[in-house]
């Protein structure tokens, strides 16, 4: 992803994702399934990222280290 899109996940973590932004992640990840890991609730017209990759991008933020790393 290009690091305006790695900002933008930093600055708006937990926010809805645009579709520009979701297009840049899919580029990356995938199709978003139900059961990939990154995938949060999702509501007709909105995208959120799980709780899991909220809190990645928190940590790879803050250049911390994940207990499962």
């Amino acid at each position: 992803m290009d690091p305006s899109t790695q900002q933008w996940l930093i600055n708006n973590n937990g926010d809805v994702v645009p579709s520009n932004i979701l297009d840049q992640i899919t580029a990356v990840a995938g199709t978003p399934t139900a059961d990939a890991s990154w995938v949060g609730d999702s509501a007709p017209g909105q995208f959120f990222l799980s709780d899991e990759a909220i809190d990645w991008i928190e940590e790879t933020a803050n250049d911390e280290v994940s207990e499962d790393e």
